[in-house]
């Protein structure tokens, strides 16, 4: 008897013990009297590897063309791709004619549409000619062209990178004009030739960087505030001209400190928002400028970590762009050597562990930031954390294998199923009768964000960071919905996976991303 009152004592104990260990489930409210920014795309770039992947065998370009850019699904209801609606297009300067004079590295050279001469030659670019294609052949609605340098014949060093010029703009003083036609051309030529109308184009790329793009790595150059707005309004004046109606984006600046303050980049080149679109700065003022977009394109290198920073930069950026009737686009970003917790940005990760880190990212340029875009740096690239697909080759490229990545999938969680147009909405906590303060953002525990499609259905995005369930329950200004689930974690085969349907209550499985959209 005594044995047996003991062995009961044990299991209610440990029962108590276990339920007083499990987390309490927590209500998360869309508040739907309080919505934020429209999210107008998420998107990446062709860089460096479409030049090469674009002339692999058709049957693989299709592949890796659905994982970007598919919304379809199979006959399980398994979705093929994470369905990108932004396509970042880089327009080339040149240095792949050059070959090894170009003193940049074979594998970041591009080529370029003018030939020295003046004429154009339409076959260039080909392989990433051919991804144009296949994005808008799967529903990708809006194209972007950016570039990194002048063409090499309207440089003054003759050059696609800088090499250590300085901090102004690698361009002949009398190209500016020669600059403006150019782009026009490739927007008409491209659109005339190819089908694509580019939605934006994006002349100057990081021009405030302060390693001042010292080759042999890529093209690139730095430039003064004063010289984008010179260059600016003479493709202002170009694309009036011809009732072009591609948008003008700037600065694309390498961090965000950058954006209103010197930061690294000196007087000349940093103040971003004041120096483009304050009136008083009036040698400078792009804001009323035609084709010009009201939009500041930043990207987030460098203030991703620590987590504080994460959060208040992205703060700090949001009511700046309120104050100046602005959108923010984070246009850039990949992992870096500050990154430390996912061990810097060198190799390729396949696992969750780079997915929810950079997930994490996102739900915080959405939610603190208040990003209108979102754009990853590159699709596909090497043994980096740069890429969102691997290419694996022993022939420079000229054949290989894709391999795609649980970051692949969780950036889908978002890009899958939060459409252009989307308007995010906030969400508040509740454990109990307790509201928690800011309770929809833990960085270590649950993230959540909620989205509204223009279609009226909702879009609920968790992220579980730990590495227990968690339990919670949604609503929608305190209504219950049903749900569909498709979740992204380290488990085999769960990259999108749809994991059944919910009325209000769900478990977020450990290190996972999981999407709740509206049946």
């Amino acid at each position: 008897m005594m044995l047996k009152t003991l062995v009961l004592l044990a299991g209610m104990w440990g029962s108590l013990l276990s339920n007083a260990a499990a987390p309490a489930e927590r209500v998360y409210n869309v508040s739907v009297e309080h919505p934020e920014q429209v999210v107008r795309h998420f998107g990446a770039s062709d860089a460096w590897s479409m030049p090469f992947v674009g002339l692999w065998p058709k049957e693989q370009q299709e592949q890796i063309a659905d994982w970007l850019f598919s919304t379809a699904v199979d006959a399980n209801g398994q979705p093929r791709g994470i369905g990108l609606s932004l396509w970042r297009f880089n327009l080339g300067a040149g240095s792949a004619e050059q070959g090894d004079s170009a003193h940049i590295k074979w594998q970041t050279r591009t080529e370029c549409f003018r030939r020295a001469d003046g004429s154009y030659d339409w076959d260039k670019q080909a392989g990433q000619r051919s991804f144009l294609r296949l994005a808008k052949e799967r529903g990708v609605s809006y194209f972007l062209a950016f570039l990194n340098s002048m063409p090499v014949y309207f440089t003054k060093n003759g050059l696609g990178t800088n090499t250590g010029r300085g901090g102004t703009i690698n361009l002949k003083d009398d190209c500016f004009g020669k600059a403006a036609d150019f782009m026009a051309d490739v927007i008409q030529g491209v659109e005339r030739h190819d089908g694509i109308h580019f939605d934006y184009i994006s002349p100057v790329n990081e021009p405030d960087g302060a390693w001042n793009w010292q080759g042999p790595k890529q093209e690139g150059s730095p430039a003064t505030n004063a010289e984008i707005a010179r260059l600016v309004r003479l493709m202002s004046k170009e694309f009036k001209k011809r009732r072009i109606t591609t948008l003008i984006t700037i600065p694309e600046s390498s961090d965000l400190r950058c954006v209103w303050g010197p930061h690294d980049a000196g007087w000349m080149r940093g103040n971003e928002v004041e120096t483009f679109f304050n009136p008083d700065s009036s040698a400078t003022y792009l804001g009323s400028t035609y084709g010009v977009a009201p939009v500041m394109m930043a990207h987030g290198y460098w203030t991703d970590t620590p987590l504080e920073s994460l959060k208040q930069t992205r703060i700090r950026m949001r009511d700046l762009m309120h104050r100046h009737h602005l959108a923010w686009w984070m246009s850039e970003l990949c992992m870096m050597s500050n990154d430390k917790e996912i061990g810097t940005g060198a190799l390729f990760d396949t696992s969750m562990r780079t997915a929810l880190y950079v997930d994490r990212i996102i739900h915080h340029d959405l939610v603190y930031g208040n990003a209108e875009s979102w754009q990853w740096w590159r699709a596909l690239g090497s043994d980096y954390k740069d890429a969102f697909i691997r290419i694996l080759s022993d022939d420079n490229w000229r054949t290989g294998k894709a391999i795609d990545s649980k970051l692949l999938w969780a950036v889908g969680n978002f890009s899958r199923f939060v459409r252009p147009g989307a308007r995010r909405f906030d969400v508040t906590v509740s454990e109990g009768d307790r509201v928690l303060s800011d309770g929809a953002t833990d960085p270590s525990g649950v993230m959540v964000s909620a989205y509204r499609n223009v279609d009226g259905r909702w879009v609920v995005v968790a992220i579980n960071y730990a590495q227990g369930i968690r339990p919670i329950q949604l609503k929608v200004g305190g209504r219950v919905l049903h749900w569909n689930c498709y979740r992204t974690s380290d488990t085999q085969g769960e990259n999108l996976k749809p994991v059944g349907e919910i009325t209000a209550r769900a478990v977020l499985e450990p290190l996972s991303v999981t999407t709740f959209v509206e049946r």
